[in-house]
């Protein structure tokens, strides 16, 4: 088109040569722009499908983590105790029942799965602060002592912030069942209008805190990167009184 210039210069003299560039140059300069528009968004597409898919396995990694750790450690019990307490052995096997129902079906939430039981629509709402209870009860049946201590005044937090503090405890009561050694954990989560504050700690052995370092799984990177998406703070170490602790912070203006 460029090149048709002097065809428009010899035809209708400078003015036409000037419009008729103006107009490939606007042509070539939108053609530029929307170009780059689609490269933004198909950027952003990718991106957001990537943050789902870490969102997700986040979500499946809690799940499993600790759902897997509380059977397993009842099956133990149960066949330790099977032709000794044979009642006790049922109690056992009827918590790896509930663990299991109890993780089947937020899998089927988190994955969108059709279906369910009866009565079941897949649309549960996400965890939160009121199934900590729940939470403290399966520790309780793997036997573990908990003391669960929950406060709070104001609304409700938003969701995200109420399901990052469930998951946190979630993954801090699944080390502790796993590494720890400890027989006893306190949990106490408090909010106010400003932040959820929550401390998670037990009187395991501070050697036994393979996971601190990471290893191959997420363990406390997973629970500050919860933290950390939500702009707040987590800092785990050996506690005051021996075993170990972990504190977060995490801000409810910034997630509303």
């Amino acid at each position: 088109m460029v090149a048709l210039g002097p065809l428009a210069y010899v035809g209708a003299g400078t003015l036409a040569l000037v419009t008729h560039v103006l107009a490939v140059t606007l042509a070539w300069t939108a053609g530029q722009w929307r170009r780059a528009q689609q490269q933004r968004v198909a950027a952003e597409t990718r991106r957001a499908v990537a943050e789902e898919r870490a969102r997700i396995a986040r979500e499946v990694h809690d799940v499993v983590a600790h759902t897997v750790s509380v059977m397993v450690i009842q099956a133990s019990a149960a066949e330790d105790v099977f032709d000794a307490d044979p009642e006790q052995a049922r109690q056992a096997l009827r918590a790896i029942d509930d663990a299991g129902r109890s993780a089947l079906g937020e899998l089927r939430v988190l994955l969108r799965a059709e279906g369910g039981s009866e009565g079941d629509d897949g649309r549960r709402p996400p965890r939160g602060l009121e199934d900590l209870a729940e939470l403290a009860a399966n520790a309780r049946a793997a036997g573990l002592t908990v003391d669960l201590d929950t406060r709070g005044a104001g609304s409700p937090p938003p969701a995200a912030v109420a399901l990052a503090a469930y998951r946190i405890v979630q993954e801090a009561l699944t080390n502790t069942l796993r590494h720890a050694g400890a027989s006893r954990v306190r949990v106490s989560v408090s909010r106010d209008e400003e932040s959820v504050r929550i401390e998670v700690s037990d009187n395991g052995r501070p050697g036994a805190r393979s996971w601190r370092g990471g290893g191959s799984g997420r363990g406390l990177a997973g629970m500050r990167e919860r933290a950390a998406l939500l702009g707040g703070t987590l800092d785990a170490g050996p506690g005051p009184d021996g075993g170990f602790r972990v504190r977060a912070v995490l801000p409810i203006r910034c997630a509303s």
